[in-house]
């Protein structure tokens, strides 16, 4: 039997798309593997945000030429779309996949490489998301594309038009997680906030799937991975209200300066986002804020980065995932060069971090005492408590029998020292808890 190995670079997109293309290789009869292993072919779904992931996305490509060089090396993700963009080669692939061709990479392969196929013998038959079930959370996308066009940014190019999957697929995919045991669902996307059924989705829009997805029988909780801020609806802050959809949101800020939003191509200023951060924690008390931020986009002067600064400690983040600019080809920013020095980039980065961190334990803080929901994932490797997340998104550790894992339970928030988080078992359903075969 060959052997497949499978590794993703980027968004949780790309997670999700990397386990379709796993289920169809292992449906095929190829053995699934560590991609640090010896395998017969390595596939790997690379990513393009910035020039750090597409350098990433080549050097695990290198990595798994030299790891077997007798292997196929096949390439998909927004890299590998960006190199057919530019009319390049990827380098030691034997296969390159475009975006749009993704799902169907076994067959792609089984067209290129035939004599590399399992035998008949060797066809096995797998469940939807069998190669998850080790995890108590699943990601379930139900959107593709960006028309956004933000100057930035390379994802218009790599993954162009607005494609919503049909809602009784993605109902169908939740009811098959939540039959396997998944406590959580992560809905994804790469802009989320657009599905409709100008898209695709042939009928609902986004606020009325999360409704449905929310009256599924036995579904535990359900998550965005991110949303804009133009897309954070007052009916879907009301579905957070109702405890449809978890206190947490990632809504990307980008930049605090509305001079530099305005060049990035941004639909909102430094008041909207405040704005709307303001209502989300006055109507939803307990809600956490995570965001991303860039730093040194080509006219960020430090004047301008100090409204970054500024708006980071006012939005109170729970976490900040900071980046830094990097051009991207085919975008309106990539003409504008790279002015800020790499040293910069790098103090602006941790002036961020810092004020994030504060803020974040800040959040946390309010929450001692209280009793809350824990999802629980696994054990601390040296400490031997188990830890999981609060359905606002803080992580806490906390002694208690391995029989939780996987299951909800209630913990009230102790202490928190350095950047980890302490509670104290108070009760669990155990009826909530199912074995992920």
């Amino acid at each position: 039997m060959p052997n497949a190995a499978f590794t993703t670079l980027g968004c949780k997109v790309n997670q999700y798309e990397t386990q379709r293309i796993l289920d169809s290789f292992e449906a095929a009869g190829f053995g699934i593997v560590p991609f640090d292993s010896v395998a017969d072919v390595y596939v790997i779904n690379t990513c393009s945000v910035t020039s750090i992931a597409e350098s990433k996305s080549h050097y695990t490509i290198r990595k798994a030429s030299r790891t077997n060089p007798e292997a196929k090396i096949v390439v998909t993700g927004c890299a590998a779309q960006m190199a057919l963009n530019r009319g390049e080669s990827v380098e030691c692939a034997d296969l390159v996949v475009p975006h749009e061709q993704k799902l169907e990479t076994l067959q792609n392969f089984a067209r290129r490489f035939p004599a590399c196929l399992p035998s008949p013998s060797e066809m096995v038959q797998t469940n939807l998301l069998q190669g998850q079930t080790h995890r108590t959370r699943a990601v379930l996308k139900i959107q593709d594309g960006c028309n956004v066009m933000c100057s930035y940014c390379s994802i218009p190019y790599t993954r162009p038009g607005l494609k919503s999957r049909p809602s009784f697929e993605v109902l169908d995919e939740a009811r098959k997680m939540v039959e396997l045991g998944y406590r959580e669902i992560v809905l994804t996307g790469v802009l989320i906030g657009a599905y409709s059924p100008e898209s695709g989705s042939r009928g609902p829009d986004f606020e009325d799937l999360v409704g449905s997805l929310s009256d599924l029988p036995g579904m535990g909780r359900i998550r965005i991975s991110s949303i804009e801020m133009r897309q954070v609806t007052p009916r879907l802050i009301e579905l957070v209200k109702n405890g449809k959809v978890v206190p947490h949101l990632h809504i990307p800020l980008q930049s605090g300066d509305s001079d530099v939003l305005a060049e990035m191509n941004r639909p909102y200023t430094q008041d909207d986002y405040l704005r709307l951060c303001e209502r989300l924690y006055t109507e939803i008390p307990d809600i956490s804020l995570t965001t991303d931020i860039m730093v040194g986009f080509p006219t960020e002067t430090e004047e301008r980065f100090e409204s970054s600064l500024e708006v980071c400690r006012r939005a109170k983040f729970l976490k900040a995932h900071v980046f830094r600019f990097s051009p991207r080809f085919g975008t309106p920013a990539d003409h504008w060069g790279d002015p800020i020095s790499p040293q910069e980039k790098i103090a602006r980065s941790a002036a961020l971090a810092e004020i994030s961190q504060k803020t974040g334990a800040d959040h946390v803080q309010k929450f001692i005492g209280r009793s809350m929901r824990v999802l629980v994932e696994g054990k601390e490797t040296k400490s031997g408590l188990l830890t999981g997340l609060t359905d606002n998104y803080v992580e806490v550790a906390f002694a208690g029998p391995s029989s939780l894992k996987r299951g909800f339970a209630n913990v009230q928030i102790e202490s928190t020292v350095g950047t980890t988080t302490y509670g104290e078992l108070v009760s669990s359903n155990l009826s909530q808890i199912r074995i992920l075969n």
